[in-house]
């Protein structure tokens, strides 16, 4: 892979993280205005669905192979329902703990997680060790959540800024 392909994909990857403050805070502003943060959830994933499917069909995407659907593993269909987990979560907690506090978190959460992933090698990734090197960096990012979320209210646990 070329520099510039390698560039591009670490923009990408910092752009899909950037995006996430954002759709958390319009999502509950959206669930302020429906009555229930359910509700900004499922029309979130609607929207999400509106916007895919032009996609899918200006690609001329052939359509899945129904025997993989009928045989695939029930674990292989859960990505859906974290998906749900994640956006109705973001919608209730991003006004208590603040964007830059619910973004550190889910954050440390999803690189501990991975770390598991990779060390077990689950969901057919693969094996990447937990080493000493990587768990000080896990440690270092805890370290900063802790600071970007208490950093600047001392004695105020998990209030809002």
């Amino acid at each position: 892979m070329s520099t510039l392909q390698w560039a591009g994909l670490l923009g990408l990857a910092a752009f899909a993280g950037a995006v996430v403050p954002f759709q958390s805070a319009i999502n509950s502003n959206l669930a302020r205005g429906l009555g229930h943060p359910l509700w900004a959830t499922l029309a979130s994933l609607l929207v999400s669905v509106l916007v895919l499917l032009p996609v899918i069909l200006a690609l001329r995407l052939p359509l899945p192979s129904l025997a993989f659907i009928s045989k695939a593993p029930m674990w292989m269909w859960a990505g859906g329902a974290f998906g749900v987990c994640f956006v109705a979560l973001a919608v209730v907690l991003l006004p208590k703990l603040g964007a830059s506090g619910f973004v550190a978190l889910a954050l440390a959460g999803q690189v501990l997680a991975s770390m598991l992933l990779d060390h077990f090698g689950l969901f057919g990734l693969v094996e990447k060790q937990l080493t000493l090197p990587r768990l000080f960096g896990a440690v270092l990012l805890v370290a900063g959540v802790v600071l970007i979320q208490f950093g600047n209210s001392p004695g105020r646990v998990l209030a809002p800024q």
